[in-house]
């Protein structure tokens, strides 16, 4: 599955307000929500309840927030970069700028892993996260993207 197939860029945030991780998730989830017409509180407290179990900050700069709605009817995938960063309990301790947030429907097991693991592929290559972080606008994060997309 490629990531353009259900990232909106819409979804696409070039610079993160958030300072924190609870805001960071709350911002992150606002476009989402409106686009798959949810509740965003509802969606935030599913992100937060999953934080919860551990935090998907894995370190690298880099965090996949990702949750299960029984509302939701497909994937939804959104992205953010945080030019100062946030703390966010990543595995390293160290603040994290690259975010993807990811919400499936309850019963998408398999494709909420295949995407999970295709975006922590990408991310585990420090020349794309690096195109990331250079990026100013939302139009090119979505072209970065999408040329690793192609080569996938």
């Amino acid at each position: 599955m490629k990531i353009l197939e259900v990232l909106d860029r819409k979804s696409i945030i070039s610079d993160l307000a958030a300072s924190n991780k609870t805001e960071t998730l709350k911002e992150m989830a606002a476009p989402l929500a409106e686009a798959a017409e949810l509740d965003p509180d509802a969606l935030v407290n599913v992100l937060v309840e999953r934080e919860k179990l551990g935090s998907t900050g894995i370190g690298g700069g880099v965090a996949i927030p990702h949750g299960k709605l029984k509302d939701l009817t497909s994937i939804a995938l959104g992205f953010g970069i945080s030019r100062q960063g946030v703390a966010f309990d990543s595995m390293d301790g160290k603040p994290t700028h690259i975010f993807f947030l990811l919400l499936t429907p309850e019963n998408s097991t398999g494709l909420h892993l295949k995407l999970l693991a295709r975006i922590s592929r990408l991310l585990k290559q420090e020349p794309f996260k690096e195109k990331l972080l250079q990026t100013e606008t939302g139009d090119e994060i979505y072209q970065v993207i999408q040329a690793e997309d192609e080569e996938f």
